[in-house]
Parts: structure tokens; C-alpha cells; sequence
């Protein structure tokens, strides 16, 4: 008798498919309910932590949607905890070039997210080695407010404390005071000289630094040639439910791609803590930006 064979699918919704069966709700800071039949992520859970619709994935997946955009396939990448063999593979089926070398990484390792998804609603966001935010958590929404009503292209933590115009801010949506504002400030400035020197053939750094030397302050310290990388801070942020919060801010940098990884505190059993915890009720679930 003839065995009947079958090529099987190693298509891009097909890998998409594979790689959302095999992430577990947990791994993903998800809640698991009881009753569950679906071991890996449902569809709208990945269509919510990669910041697309649902229908978009799911035609992603039946192969009505080939060709998605770079952005798409960094979110994707992100929300599935792809390693970095995995995320140029995906890069590969969707007929994009991958990152190059020498440009700056936006992608979170699997170790990465599993750490983050155990910090639960502790305010938590992610940088690029550039200060493009990448992700944030439900304790940050609530803390500064939700940077998803920004467009993705102006959430950049050195365009906020660099601004061009007299426009709103699209990181910290609420009035933030802190204990030393120019040595912040001289800090972001010699860390994105620092990240010059490891990614000379980022673009969109190279866009940032050219963009930001139109402000005075910047071009300024810019000039004075600091290099350095900014570690910690103390912040109050004026919160319009809660009242004022003080917090300590201090950044986590992952060895490989330079991600840095801010996390805000306040002393334990302090009315600030306190405070803290109440922000996050107000927050937004975890995010990861498209």
C-alpha cells in the first residue's frame, strides 16, 4: 500500500502559529484561568501583546497577509519571546532584511521577558540603547500615564527631555519633578554619545542625535563631549488621582543589545508606596508597541 506523504507548512503563519501554540499564557504575564483548554497564547492575546488586531493575525496566520511591515514583525518577534535565530527567521519569511549589525536592537530576549513578567505591576518599561521605548507594564501606564496615545515614532525618552517645540510630552503624561534635573539631563546626553561609539550605522540614532541638536540645552551638553551611561534617579510625579509619588528610578542594562530596563520604587511602607500601588488599578495591561 502507498504511503501518502504531506509537505508540511514552514510558511510565515505557519512559524506564527507554532510559536504562539508553544508560549504559555504565563510566560507572558498573562493570567491563566481555570478551565483553559489552550496551552500556548489564544490569538487576541497575541494581537494585544504585539499591539495589531486580531484580524490581523489571524490573516497573517491563514496566509492572506504576507509581506508585514518591519515594525510588525519586531512586535511579533517580541510578544512570542523569539530568540534571536528565531527573530531572523521570521524576518526571513516575511522577505525583510534583517537588522544589521552595528544598528540598534529593539527585540527582547526570552530571558528578558520572563524576568519582566515576574515583576508583575511594578512600573516597568523597556529602552532601546537609542531611548526609543519598546515595552511597558501595566504599573508604568498607571504611574506617568499610557504612552500608547503617542505615535510610536515620538516615544523616545531623550525627545521628552530635549523637546523641539513647546508640545506636549509622550512619556511621562503627568508633571515629573526630580532631585537633579541637569545631571539627568547630562546623563542622557553622554549615554547616547556612548551609543554612537557601539552603533555607528544606526540610522535612526543618527536621526535622533541630528533632530535633537536644534535644542540649545542639548547641544550644549553634547559639545562638553561627556560619555557615560545613566544608572539611577529619584523622580516625584504629580499624579492627578493619587497626589504626588516619589519614586526611585533606577535602570537594569541587558548586556547584549544594551536594553535598558527602568524600574520605579518607592520605599516600602511608605505613604509613597502606598500611593504606588494605587496608580497601577488606573494603569493599562502590558504593552508591547508595533
Amino acid at each position: 500500500m502507498a504511503i501518502m506523504t504531506t509537505t508540511p507548512d514552514i510558511g510565515l503563519g505557519a512559524m506564527i502559529r507554532t510559536w504562539r501554540g508553544r508560549l504559555p499564557p504565563s510566560a507572558a504575564g498573562l493570567p491563566v484561568a481555570s478551565g483553559r483548554r489552550a496551552t500556548g497564547l489564544r490569538r487576541e492575546e497575541l494581537a494585544d501583546l504585539a499591539g495589531m488586531s486580531v484580524d490581523y493575525v489571524v490573516r497573517l496566520e491563514q496566509g492572506r497577509a504576507t509581506t508585514p511591515s518591519a515594525p510588525v514583525v519586531a512586535s511579533l518577534a517580541r510578544a512570542l519571546q523569539l530568540s534571536t535565530a528565531e527573530r531572523d527567521h521570521l524576518y526571513r519569511l516575511a522577505r525583510l532584511a534583517l537588522p544589521a549589525g552595528g544598528t540598534i536592537s529593539d527585540h527582547l530576549t526570552p530571558g528578558v521577558q520572563r524576568v519582566l513578567a515576574r515583576l508583575g505591576d511594578v512600573a516597568v518599561a523597556v529602552f532601546a540603547a537609542d531611548w526609543q521605548l519598546v515595552w511597558w507594564n501595566r504599573g508604568w501606564a498607571g504611574l506617568v500615564g499610557d504612552p500608547s496615545t503617542s505615535p510610536a515614532r515620538l516615544r523616545n525618552f531623550a525627545r521628552d527631555r530635549f523637546p523641539l517645540d513647546d508640545g506636549p510630552t509622550h512619556l511621562a503624561l503627568w508633571p515629573v519633578t526630580e532631585a537633579d534635573w541637569g545631571a539627568t539631563d547630562a546623563a542622557v546626553v553622554s549615554d547616547l554619545r556612548r551609543a554612537t561609539g557601539r552603533y555607528p550605522q544606526d540610522k535612526r540614532l543618527a536621526t535622533l542625535i541630528r533632530e535633537l541638536s536644534a535644542n540649545t540645552r542639548f547641544a550644549e551638553l553634547w559639545a562638553a563631549g561627556g560619555v557615560a551611561a545613566h544608572r539611577e534617579d529619584q523622580k516625584t510625579v504629580d499624579h492627578p488621582a493619587v497626589g504626588p509619588v516619589t519614586v526611585d528610578c533606577d535602570i537594569l542594562t541587558d548586556g547584549d543589545f544594551d536594553l535598558k530596563i527602568v524600574i520605579m520604587t518607592a520605599v516600602p511602607g511608605s505613604e509613597d508606596e502606598t500611593r504606588l500601588r494605587l496608580t497601577a488599578i488606573a494603569g493599562q495591561p502590558t504593552t508591547t508597541p508595533s
